[in-house]
């Protein structure tokens, strides 16, 4: 993934990533209203694996690329949530964390101690893992990272445990699966929705710059 310096940038990014899915998803849809009650099912079968690809996809590629322009802001640990700056230190964590040996603990806290005021250094690459297997707890992991409020999704959890996961693991392991046109139709709805849903809250996030640390009021 290339450097994303500007809002533009990052607008721009979103905006490709979305489409490109959503028409592949309306495209494998459309194949699946056209075709004859036996080729339907075949058709629905590919149709909740792909919806299952562009859900993990989107969720990545959309929140790498956030973290992708956060890092080449410029902006210090110091001017950070706290969920940006225990991404930047994450390895220095995971090592204090596991290692149980004093210099590793030593080392986590001198780092953070001596870098808050330095640039953010944010991960680019494997800094969203998805586990290739995007659960609702996943999910709610990645956006803990990024500052996203997961609240509203929280409706729809059981829909991607039980409808879209478990219904494409299924599918992937060559299992039968058994979907009428007006359930594949209302998975489909539902996800473009949860789709459209991380897309706006990337952007809002970027517009209103949610992810700056709030500033504490002076005393009057």
């Amino acid at each position: 993934m290339s450097k994303i310096r500007t809002t533009s940038q990052l607008q721009e990014f979103l905006d490709h990533e979305f489409a490109w899915r959503l028409k592949e998803i309306h495209d494998i849809r459309s194949a699946a209203r056209r075709a004859d009650i036996a080729s339907q099912k075949t058709f629905m079968r590919a149709g909740v694996a792909l919806l299952y690809a562009h859900w993990e996809g989107f969720v990545k590629a959309g929140a790498e690329g956030y973290v992708n322009y956060l890092s080449c802001t410029g902006l210090r640990y110091s001017e950070l949530k706290s969920c940006f700056v225990a991404l930047g230190l994450r390895v220095h964590l995971h090592k204090a964390g596991s290692s149980g040996k004093s210099e590793a603990g030593i080392t986590a806290i001198e780092f953070i101690m001596n870098n808050l005021n330095t640039p953010a250094d944010l991960p680019l690459r494997n800094a969203i893992d998805t586990e290739s297997n995007l659960s609702s707890a996943v999910f709610r992991n990645i956006v803990g990272w990024i500052g996203i409020d997961s609240g509203r999704y929280a409706t729809r959890f059981t829909l991607l445990d039980e409808s879209l996961l478990k219904r494409r693991n299924r599918i992937a392991h060559g299992q039968h699966l058994e979907l009428d046109s007006a359930a594949f139709s209302q998975l489909v709805d539902q996800v473009l929705e949860m789709l459209r849903w991380f897309k706006t809250d990337l952007e809002n996030a970027m517009a209103t710059k949610a992810f700056m640390k709030p500033t504490t009021p002076t005393a009057a």
